[in-house]
């Protein structure tokens, strides 16, 4: 291993703290470079050391220190992923202030219920576009001290909001106020699909086990380039994508947008991707969408390819024999699968994917192509990742095996459960559920329902309140399921439903070009939303979920489905912000395409 690329990582304890950590880097490193932005006014990518960065905190913490915010006070932030997040953040951090994070795309009264109960005495958002979207929730915001806005201009902000270069004074050093790693650092509200959202408690010691244990399993380097898209907001990525970086000296490149990211694969040439299973699904799709306007030779060598691939990846984690058809893998790598790569930068030393389970055929997919993805998993409570795939331990399907130091056990009801030194000091304001979610020996309950292999691997089976017991008391896990219909790239969205029913059913949003052909093979009408009683395509979508489904169990039959006119969607309350479909607001939303499913029973 060369010099450049020999891990530099920061011990949790010798960081004892957040703005800790970034002052240790400084030390080691302060003139390499920590974070690329694309700055559209000159239209480049501008490199920025971490030298540069804590001096730009120090300024923050200058301005801070001015508004007369006390120690524990909490200040909010909704800005898109950028360096001036880490400004915010680490300056508050320093000064004992404790971070808000919120999504900024969120419904404003998700943000009204986490500005009050947290009680947030200051909020900087980055666009007069997000500002105004908080017009319904005004009453609220003039209750803080101050609102910030980050982008500049001459126009009168749309809400009362100081412009931050207005508010921004001198350069000043940076510092480090923390007292004790164990103090309260962040109050992280989860997105969660039933009830208002609950804020979660993390330490700085709850954070940096969580990035060092991390990089246990998979070192990060000075030379790793990684590309930030994942909501900041997001516990993943405000761990995996900020705090682990800083931990190991690598540099973070923020992507300009979602829109942009292909385009920001190619030029940035990230070495770490880290995602949730949504941005996979569109990658998997786009393909399959591609590889339907190609000739069946074309198709038949693509997956060839990928079976080809994925048995050499097998083979080479000791779980199959060698067999003579890996001696055409070189030849088929070229033909296919560095053509999948190049189109992600070509660079990849390791894909992450979490948040949510990822399809096992996806998972192959990718594998299949040469690309080094591994499935983790998390939850916020836990700081939020518990387990991860090595790298010459991964099994695609599974989420992994515990991170170092970090317990599990599988409790009643398959439940799993998890002790660690990631695990949360508990919900801000609601002591019961913090005494209902963590037990009097710190084990946290996770509510997810799991498998164990010999092998120590964790499969996630289901999730204890997401399952639909129908009319005749069969309990049936609706998660699989949905993940193998959506493999099918006709479907955008499902969700199974049949809670008290006589047998299940599911709503789907169609993906537009394909259905597109479809409706031209079928003769059906080019508009969907003509289609969505029609029996003709029922029948056509029945066919297909039935065979998704094929290698599931007898409960796993779905003979009714209905179209559902518009895509779940964040804006409409149907979905998280981290993409989690809402069962109960989906079933009121779309009662009478529900009650049609059951029309006569």
């Amino acid at each position: 291993m060369s010099e450049q690329a020999r891990p530099d990582i920061i011990p949790a304890d010798e960081a004892g703290s957040l703005p800790g950590l970034l002052l240790e880097r400084v030390r080691r490193s302060g003139d390499a470079v920590a974070y690329v932005q694309f700055d559209p006014g000159s239209e480049t990518w501008r490199e920025f050391t971490w030298r540069e960065t804590a001096a730009e905190v120090g300024r923050w913490q200058a301005a801070l220190d001015a508004e007369g915010l006390e120690p524990g006070d909490r200040v909010a932030v909704q800005m898109a992923n950028r360096r001036e997040w880490v400004h915010f953040d680490m300056a508050a951090l320093g000064l004992e202030l404790i971070t808000v994070p919120l999504y900024v795309n969120d419904r404003p009264d998700n943000v009204r219920h986490i500005l009050q109960e947290a009680g947030v005495r200051l909020l900087l958002v980055d666009t007069a576009e997000s500002l105004s979207a908080l017009i319904p929730i005004a009453d609220t915001l003039g209750n803080l001290d101050r609102v910030l806005l980050l982008e500049p201009g001459t126009d009168e902000p749309p809400l009362p909001a100081t412009r931050v270069d207005d508010w921004l004074g001198e350069p000043a050093r940076m510092q480090n106020r923390v007292k004790h790693p164990n103090d309260l650092a962040t109050i992280v509200y989860t997105s969660g699909t039933t009830g208002a959202p609950k804020g979660v408690m993390l330490s700085h010691r709850n954070l940096l086990w969580n990035a060092e244990a991390v990089m246990r399993v998979i070192p990060g380097l000075p030379s790793d380039r990684f590309l930030s898209f994942l909501p900041l907001s997001h516990a993943l990525e405000r761990t995996g994508g900020y705090y682990l970086p800083m931990m190991a000296g690598s540099s973070v490149h923020y992507a300009r947008s979602i829109a942009q990211l292909a385009e920001d694969m190619t030029i940035v040439r990230p070495t770490i991707l880290i995602a949730v299973p949504r941005i996979f699904e569109r990658v998997y799709a786009r393909v399959q969408e591609k590889l339907a306007n190609e000739s069946g030779v074309a198709r038949a060598l693509f997956r060839t390819a990928v079976d080809t691939g994925y048995r050499r990846f097998e083979h080479a984690q000791g779980r199959a024999p060698w067999a003579p058809k890996l001696l055409l893998a070189p030849l088929l790598d070229r033909l296919v699968g560095a053509k999948v790569r190049a189109r992600m930068g070509g660079a990849l030393r390791v894909a992450v994917t979490g948040g949510a389970p990822i399809s096992p055929d996806i998972a192959r997919f990718f594998v299949g192509l040469g690309i080094p993805m591994v499935q983790g998993y998390g939850l916020t409570e836990a700081g939020p990742v518990v387990s991860l795939n090595p790298l010459d331990n991964n099994q695609p399907a599974s989420i992994g095996l515990p991170l170092p130091d970090a317990e599990t056990r599988v409790g009643p009801s398959d439940e799993l459960l998890v002790r660690s030194p990631g695990v949360m000091l508990g919900y801000w304001n609601h002591p019961d559920a913090s005494a209902a979610a963590v037990d009097p020996d710190g084990w946290l309950q996770t509510g997810d329902q799991v498998r164990v292999e010999p092998s120590g691997h964790i499969y996630i089976t289901g999730r204890l309140k997401e399952i639909i017991v129908l009319a005749n008391g069969e309990k049936v896990p609706p998660a699989d399921m949905e993940l193998a219909i959506i493999n099918d790239e006709l479907f955008s969205q499902v969700l199974v439903l049949g809670e008290g029913r006589p047998y299940l059913s599911a709503l789907a949003v169609l993906e537009p070009k394909a259905y597109a052909r479809l409706a031209a093979e079928q003769g059906l009408d080019p508009d969907p939303t003509a289609e969505v009683a029609s029996p003709r395509l029922e029948a056509v979508l029945t066919e297909r979920i039935t065979e998704r489904l094929r290698g599931f169990p007898g409960y796993a039959k779905i003979p009714r489905v209905a179209v559902v006119a518009r895509p779940f969607s964040i804006d409409d309350g149907t979905m998280t912000p981290t993409m989690k479909l809402k069962r109960a607001r989906i079933l009121v939303q779309f009662k009478d395409e529900v009650e049609r499913l059951y029309e006569g029973h």
